[in-house]
């Protein structure tokens, strides 16, 4: 069928609860979905496709022809929606992968045995405990183990690699006995593994207590040496179990999820409490959102999957954002329960820090996907929540003004593309239609010959052919004021703010003419902010200083005998500066376009007088 014609089958459909399920030519189900009135949501994807995000245009291309199931209610459409999901697999929707495998730890034979986080368990002769379904879980007791008891965790082989090489770093911050050294007993050593086995094996508390059991009998058998290196095994174990507080003392049992998106993709980050303490991590990367993915329609598919593959739903789940069709999935959530389901979204406290803290876990997972740093999407995601956008903005561009009493008026321009300077991007305006000091007349000059020129060179997509997702002006809400017409006028609905400073021309806060948001509490976000304000006030600064310069040379130029603005511009044009000018002979400055052996003379004796 073609675009009309699906059309006109949609616009057939009943107002009624249901499932649509829509297919290629190949009759391949591409995308699964669920409507509380058929008729509504499926004509809206063969309408116009301008408000569509990318990737639903790109579904929409290939639908052929779709079906559809009608339902009781919109409940009943939301797990029929989950299980054909689950069944099907269909390209545009959002799958996770129930890839939650067993994990061991393992413990090798010999005199040397080593302690290790395995995916596998393999025939080797090696003990291995577990499995685990937390693989986050098996990795933190590894790691904790090789701590308390100074073991290593490096990739040399014992008794081989004994005397070979220095020590690493471990040994230096005391995390290892370091047996490459060859000072370590290989009884003492295989007594250190014994311990961490134990500790792994029946937890801190049960290993705290034997091993005071232990140090108490050294010490009354005066064997104060091993006594005193129970002791440190015993604070070291209390450490490790204190760095494990109850991070989620409001809700003991929960899960929190937050998401980053960038470049198309996306990752979903989940991290799950029980009593009170982080027990299990989980990244799902999403290899296909868009470039401007609909984040709450994403949320509630992200839910729906996660939880379809779940058994056990915790009484709350904190998420970083709106959730699409939250009603019917809460209540999903609680059947699938057997009790009421909460959805957080924390504002403020201890429960927005934890939110944040998967927030970061989820943006440095995918900036090492991207190959990017993840304390730059962090930055621009907590600047979209600030500033209520809907999207994050990859592309952001900054202007300032700047004179010297209202002389010599210039403008900077920089661009900042996810968090880093683009500096190929900058650009520098002389103002043209402003004279004196009028810093709102030159901000509205710089943005129409900006956004003017947009338009005659959008089809490059490079310089000003590249489009901002957000705008900041250094100023307030004067500067707001003065540009938002502009703007207006070219049509362009562009997310614009002004960033204001402190009485130490610090930055303090953003604005647009109505409101002013602070940023001091988002550190991620107010360091970008600063960045990009200190940024554009150094690059416009520097313009002026150098404009300002040139015209100064060239007014004590024209003071000379002979000497107009065309001489003095092509004296320093070819000369670049005074002293240059002033310690050139007359036949270097007859060299000069438009000069007369006259003026060279004038010039020369100007800077020459005892000749």
């Amino acid at each position: 069928m073609d675009r009309k014609q699906l059309r006109e089958k949609a616009m057939a459909l009943p107002l009624r609860p249901g499932v649509y399920i829509m297919k290629n030519a190949r009759g391949e189900i591409i995308y699964i979905g669920k409507a509380k009135a058929l008729k509504n949501r499926v004509s809206q994807y063969f309408g116009s496709d301008r408000s569509h995000p990318e990737k639903v245009r790109r579904m929409v291309e290939q639908v052929d022809h779709f079906d559809y199931i009608l339902v009781g209610s919109e409940f009943e459409a939301l797990v029929l929606e989950c299980s054909l999901i689950k069944q099907h697999q269909p390209k545009y929707n959002i799958l996770l992968k129930d890839d939650k495998g067993y994990c061991y730890i393992r413990i090798s034979r010999g005199d040397w045995p080593r302690i290790s986080f395995e995916m596998q368990k393999k025939e080797d002769g090696a003990e291995y405990l577990g499995p685990y379904m937390s693989a986050f879980y098996a990795r933190s007791a590894v790691e904790a183990a090789q701590k308390i008891f100074l073991l290593p965790s490096c990739s040399r082989s014992f008794p081989k690699d004994i005397g070979k090489g220095r020590p690493c770093l471990n040994y230096h911050i005391r995390q290892c006995c370091a047996p490459c050294r060859g000072r370590v007993r290989q009884e003492e050593y295989a007594e250190s593994v014994a311990a961490a086995a134990e500790f792994l094996k029946h937890g801190g508390a049960d290993t705290v207590r034997e091993m005071t059991r232990q140090m108490e009998e050294a010490s009354e058998r005066m064997d104060y040496e091993q006594a005193a290196r129970l002791r440190d095994r015993i604070a070291a174990v209390k450490k490790i179990t204190e760095k494990q507080k109850v991070v989620a003392a409001g809700e003991k049992d929960q899960d929190v999820i937050a998401v980053a998106a960038q470049g198309g993709k996306g990752c979903f980050s989940v991290l799950r409490f029980e009593d009170g303490r982080l027990y299990d991590k989980e990244d799902f990367l999403i290899r296909d959102m868009g470039e401007e993915p609909d984040l709450p329609g994403a949320r509630g598919e992200f839910l729906l999957q996660y939880y379809s593959l779940r058994e056990h739903v915790p009484p709350v789940i904190t998420v970083d954002g709106e959730v699409q069709d939250s009603e019917v999935l809460l209540g999903w959530l609680s059947e699938k329960r057997g009790h009421s389901v909460k959805l957080l979204l924390p504002q403020r406290g201890e429960k927005r820090e934890i939110l944040q803290m998967c927030r970061d876990n989820a943006a440095e997972t995918l900036a090492q996907q991207n190959g990017r740093q993840g304390h730059e999407l962090t930055a621009l995601t907590e600047l979209a929540s600030l500033l209520g956008l809907s999207q994050i903005p990859h592309v952001i561009e900054s202007y300032d003004i700047s004179h010297t009493a209202g002389s010599d008026n210039v403008a900077g321009m920089v661009v900042f593309r996810d968090g880093r300077p683009l500096k190929k991007n900058y650009r520098r305006f002389q103002i043209q239609s402003v004279s004196g000091q009028d810093d709102y007349g030159s901000l509205k000059e710089v943005l129409t010959r900006r956004f003017a020129e947009y338009f005659r060179e959008k089809d490059s997509g490079e310089g000003f052919g590249l489009l901002p997702d957000l705008i900041l002006l250094d100023g307030g809400k004067g500067q707001v004021s003065a540009v938002r017409p502009v703007l207006a006028a070219y049509g362009l609905d562009i997310p614009l703010f002004g960033m204001v400073k402190d009485s130490s021309h610090r930055t303090r806060a953003i604005t647009d003419e109505g409101r002013e948001i602070s940023i001091t509490s988002r550190r991620s976000a107010f360091t970008l902010v600063s960045s990009i304000q200190e940024e554009v006030h150094r690059f416009a600064v520097s313009y002026h200083r150098q404009k300002h310069g040139k015209n100064h040379l060239r007014l004590s130029l024209l003071e000379i005998e002979g000497i107009g603005p065309g001489r003095a511009q092509a004296l320093l044009t070819t000369f670049r500066t005074v002293k240059r000018i002033a310690e050139a002979p007359v036949e270097e400055l007859l060299q000069v376009k438009g000069m007369t052996l006259p003026a060279a003379q004038a010039v020369y004796r100007h800077f020459h007088p005892e000749d």
